[in-house]
């Protein structure tokens, strides 16, 4: 897999962020987190995305993933990973639904979101808009598996731009904390700003928490697809 360097830098003022995140979720009318809830990092921590190749990777095989919800032959979907060499990009949960169907099909349907949140990272999208869903067109923006497109002849074709890490970073405390308010909400049976629920706010924060990546005294080195912590 071709791996690009990715810009390691002074992640920015988590207060202001959160202010930011905050302003944001009053705009829609969402409740607000506890005045103590938690930061996503600490005022001098690093932030960087995970290398371009990496997320590229992540979004072809969670592509294979949804064209298998609604059709792919699995045949066709085990050849093509295994063409591509992107086998030891796909995780066990993923691997036992593309070879047999096994696990939940709409936990993996929802993938779309998370899909959508790796473009926004690619730069393949221009908004990760918070109270709407996907662009019908989204799926055109990876690999076309029904005409064989290989991952290299995609990428090879696609123009991805990944957004600066202190972007990523101040979009990945707003789906934090939207994370919170639409849980929040749907407890109380509020009335949801847009279309998308709790599910898909979750799926694109997971995808962000994958992709961008902290180094501070308080972080972890950064785990695998399926170890993403979404407490």
């Amino acid at each position: 897999m071709i791996r690009h360097e990715s810009v390691n830098v002074i992640a920015p003022d988590p207060l202001a962020v959160r202010a930011a995140s905050l302003d944001e979720l009053r705009r829609i009318r969402l409740p607000l987190p506890p005045p103590k809830f938690p930061l996503v990092w600490e005022a001098g921590d690093r932030v960087e995305l995970r290398p371009r190749g990496d997320i590229e990777a992540r979004a072809a095989v969670l592509n294979v993933v949804l064209a298998r919800c609604f059709g792919m032959p699995p045949e066709l979907a085990m050849s093509w990973l295994l063409g591509c060499h992107l086998v030891d990009a796909v995780t066990p949960p993923e691997w036992h639904f593309v070879v047999s169907g096994k696990g939940d099909h709409r936990s993996f349907a929802l993938h779309l979101e998370a899909l959508f949140a790796l473009a926004w990272l690619l730069g393949l999208v221009k908004n990760l808009d918070p109270i709407a869903p996907p662009d019908d067109r989204l799926v055109d923006l990876f690999p076309d598996l029904p005409q064989g497109e290989t991952f290299s002849q995609w990428r090879s074709r696609t123009l991805s731009v990944p957004r600066e890490p202190r972007e990523a970073a101040a979009m990945l405390d707003l789906y934090y904390c939207l994370d919170w308010s639409y849980l929040a909400l749907e407890r109380r049976r509020g009335v949801l700003p847009g279309p998308i629920d709790s599910n898909a706010i979750g799926q694109r924060r997971w995808a962000l928490e994958w992709g961008v990546v902290f180094f501070g005294p308080y972080h972890a080195p950064p785990g695998g697809w399926e170890e993403v912590d979404l407490s």
